[in-house]
C-alpha cells in the first residue's frame, strides 16, 4: 500500500501494485490519493516492512532495470543507527537494484503530542475520585507555552488542564481527578489543538470500575481486633467513601472458598494455615493477587519458615528467627523506622515530614542470621529498623506480590496505629499497591487486533464491533468460534484509526453487553526530527543510491517501465520487411528491357 508520515492505507482502499507504470500513472496515482476512498491510517509504518516485502514486486533480474523508489520522511528515530535497515538496503544494492530515496518533507514542523493518559495511584471504584495522569511532550526545537489539554468524561466536556511551559524535547505530566457515579466501563479523552501531526493530538483511555473493591481480612486471633481496626481504616463509613468493602474471616476460610473475587487479602497475626489454604493463597498470588501480612504474638517463626517460606519457594519472603526487642537508644535521636521511596510510603516523603520519626517499635520478628537479599532476588527490603534489621519486605510471586511487616498491625508491638495520622494513609496506599490491576483498561496501539474471549455459558456467538469512524472502518458483526480452552473467540482486525472501539457481545439470555476499548497511536509517532541528505549519507556510507527531494523528483518513463522493446521491435520488423523485398527482387526472373535489346542488335 501507500505510506505517508508513518501511516498506511487500509485494506479496503484501491490497490495499484498490479498496475503497469506508464505515462499516465502519475495522474492516476494522484487521482487515487485525492479521492474519497483513499484514507491514511494512523498505524506506525516504518521503512523496514516495505523493504522486506519488495522482493514480491521485483521479480527475476532478467534483462530489466530494477529500480526501488523509497518515499519517506527519513525520521531520525528510524534511520539513525539503523543497522537492520542499512543491511536490507545493502542487500538490494548487491542484487543490482537501483535505489532511489525520495524525501517527502522539505522542513520539520514543530509538534506537540499527548504521549500518555493513564490512571495514577488510587482506589478504583464507582463514586470514588480517581486521579488520572496526562503527559504532553514537545518534539519541537522551541519552547511552547500555555498548552491547553481538553478533557472529556464519557463524552461530556470537563475543565481543561493547563501546562504553562514545555521546553524543547521535554515531557510534562499533570494530574486531574475524575469521578464516575456508576460502575461499569467509562471513557476518558484528552486532546490538544491542531498542529503538524493531528494523530498524536488525542489520547484515549477506557477504564472498568466495580461498584466496590472487596478486601479479605484473615485474623488469627479469635477476638479479631487487628481485622476490625484495619476494616475501619479501609471503610470508615459515613460520608467518607473509599470504595473498599472489607470482609473479616478466620484462617479456615482460605481453603474452603474461592478467592478470585477479592482484590487484596490481609493475613493478620496468623499462627498457622493448613496445606489447602496455603496452596489456595499461593495460586491467588501467582494469578495476580496482592497479599499483605502483619505478624503478631500468635505468629510462630518456625512454622512460618517451614510452611510459608519453604526455602524461598513459598509466598513468605524470608526465614524467621524468634521475636526480639528493639532496645531504646537514649543517646542518639534516630527514628525507629526508615522506609524506602515506595508507593506505600508516600506519606513519609518530604524534608519536613515528622511522621516516621514519631513511630516507636518495641518488638519485631528477627530474620534468620544466614539470610541475605541477593541482587537478582524477587525479595526487596523496603523498610528497616534503626538497628539495620529488616521490618518491611516486598516479594513478587508469579504476577502477584506480597508485602510483609515483621511487627503487628495494631498498637501491640508498636504505636503506629494509635495516634500517628500516617497509619491511615499508608494502609490505604498499601491496599492500592496490592490491588490487582483490571486487564480491560489497558491502552492498545492502533493496528493491533481487538480480541475477545467470552464464556459460552454467559454469551452467545454473535459480537458486534463499532469503530471510531464509520467511514474508514464500518461497524462489523463477527461470529465467535470456540478456541482450545472452550471459550468463544471473536477478533476485529481493522483497527487502523485511534479512538474508542466498542464490542457488544450477545448475552445468552437476550440483550447485549457493551465494552469499550481505547486504541492510541504510538507515543513516539510525534517525533518529527529527521535526517537531511548529508546526514543520511554518513549513515549509508558505502551504499550506492540516489537521494532527491520530492519537489525536485522526476522520472524517466522508459526507465520506470524497464526496457520498452515495442518501438525497437517495430523498427526491426520494418527492416526485415524491406530486406525481404530486396531479397525477393534479386532472386526473381526479370525480362530484358526494349532499350537493352536494341543496343544489342535491334528489333526484329
Amino acid at each position: 500500500r501507500f505510506s505517508r508520515s508513518g501511516a498506511t492505507g487500509s485494506r479496503s482502499q484501491p490497490d495499484l501494485l498490479g498496475v503497469p507504470v506508464h505515462s499516465d500513472f502519475a495522474a492516476r496515482l494522484g487521482k487515487v490519493l485525492d479521492g474519497d476512498k483513499f484514507i491514511v491510517s494512523q498505524t506506525a509504518a516504518g521503512p523496514i516492512p516495505a523493504i522486506e516485502n519488495i522482493d514480491q514486486l521485483l521479480g527475476d533480474p532478467g534483462s530489466e532495470n530494477r529500480i526501488v523508489y523509497l518515499l519517506t520522511d527519513f525520521r531520525e528515530r528510524q534511520w539513525d543507527a539503523a543497522e537492520d535497515l542499512q543491511a536490507k538496503l545493502a542487500k538490494l544494492d548487491e542484487a543490482d537494484v537501483e535505489i532511489r530515496l525520495i524525501n517527502c518533507t522539505n522542513s520539520i514542523s514543530p509538534n506537540v503530542a499527548i504521549t500518555s493518559l493513564v490512571p495514577a495511584e488510587g482506589i478504583r471504584a464507582a463514586g470514588v475520585p480517581l486521579q488520572m495522569k496526562v503527559s504532553v511532550k514537545n518534539f519541537g526545537a522551541n519552547p511552547v507555552r500555555n498548552v491547553s489539554v481538553l478533557l472529556q468524561e464519557d463524552g461530556k466536556v470537563r475543565p481543561a488542564v493547563m501546562i504553562p511551559n514545555i521546553s524543547p524535547g521535554a515531557e510534562v505530566s499533570k494530574r486531574f481527578a475524575v469521578r464516575f457515579s456508576t460502575s461499569g466501563n467509562h471513557r476518558i479523552t484528552a486532546a490538544l489543538e491542531g498542529d503538524a501531526i493531528a494523530a498524536d493530538n488525542k489520547r484515549y483511555f477506557s477504564i472498568e470500575l466495580p461498584p466496590v473493591v472487596p478486601a479479605l481480612l484473615i485474623d488469627g486471633d479469635p477476638n479479631q481486633e487487628d481485622a476490625r481496626l484495619l476494616s475501619m481504616v479501609l471503610s470508615p463509613g459515613g460520608s467518607v467513601r473509599t470504595g473498599i468493602q472489607p470482609r473479616i474471616e478466620s484462617p479456615a476460610f482460605l481453603g474452603l472458598n474461592p478467592l478470585d473475587d477479592f482484590q487484596t487479602i490481609f493475613l493478620l497475626n496468623v499462627d498457622r494455615l493448613d496445606r489447602l489454604a496455603i496452596e489456595a493463597l499461593e495460586t491467588y498470588i501467582s494469578a495476580g493477587g496482592g497479599v499483605g501480612v502483619f505478624l503478631g504474638p500468635r505468629s510462630r517463626g518456625k512454622f512460618i519458615t517451614d510452611e510459608f517460606y519453604r526455602e524461598g519457594k513459598g509466598f513468605f519472603p524470608v526465614p524467621l528467627a524468634a521475636p526480639e526487642e528493639l532496645l531504646v537508644d537514649r543517646l542518639q535521636k534516630v527514628a525507629d523506622v526508615e522506609v524506602d521511596n515506595h508507593p506505600m510510603f508516600r506519606v513519609f516523603s518530604g524534608q519536613r515530614n515528622s511522621y516516621a520519626s514519631e513511630i516507636i517499635v518495641q518488638r519485631y520478628f528477627a530474620v534468620a542470621d544466614d539470610w541475605r537479599p541477593l541482587p537478582d532476588s524477587n525479595v526487596k527490603v523496603i523498610g528497616n529498623l534503626r538497628n539495620g534489621a529488616p521490618l518491611v519486605l516486598e516479594k513478587t510471586l508469579g504476577r502477584g506480590r506480597v508485602v510483609t511487616f515483621l511487627t503487628t498491625l495494631g498498637p501491640v508491638w508498636n504505636n503506629w496505629a494509635r495516634s500517628n495520622p500516617s497509619f491511615v494513609v499508608a494502609m490505604l496506599d498499601m491496599q492500592t499497591f496490592l490491588a490487582r490491576r483490571p486487564a480491560r483498561d489497558i491502552s492498545r496501539q492502533v493496528g493491533q487486533p481487538l480480541e475477545l474471549r467470552l464464556d459460552p455459558a454467559v454469551f452467545g456467538p454473535r459480537v458486534r464491533f463499532s469503530t471510531p469512524d464509520e467511514d474508514t472502518s464500518p461497524t462489523a458483526s463477527v461470529d465467535a468460534v470456540a478456541d482450545d480452552e472452550g471459550l468463544l473467540a471473536a477478533t476485529l482486525h481493522d483497527t487502523n484509526q485511534s479512538g474508542m472501539y466498542s464490542a457488544k457481545p450477545a448475552l445468552s439470555g437476550g440483550g447485549t453487553e457493551t465494552r469499550h476499548y481505547a486504541f492510541n497511536v504510538e507515543a513516539d509517532e510525534g517525533a518529527t526530527s529527521a535526517l537531511d541528505g548529508p546526514k543520511l549519507a554518513t549513515r549509508l556510507r558505502g551504499l550506492d543510491y540516489q537521494y532527491e527531494q520530492a519537489g525536485d523528483f522526476a522520472y524517466d518513463e522508459n526507465e520506470l517501465a524497464g526496457y520498452d522493446l515495442s518501438e525497437a521491435l517495430l523498427y526491426l520488423l520494418i527492416i526485415m520487411l524491406i530486406g525481404e523485398q530486396i531479397l525477393a527482387y534479386s532472386a526473381s526472373y526479370h525480362t530484358r528491357s526494349v532499350a537493352g535489346k536494341r543496343e544489342k542488335g535491334g528489333v526484329r
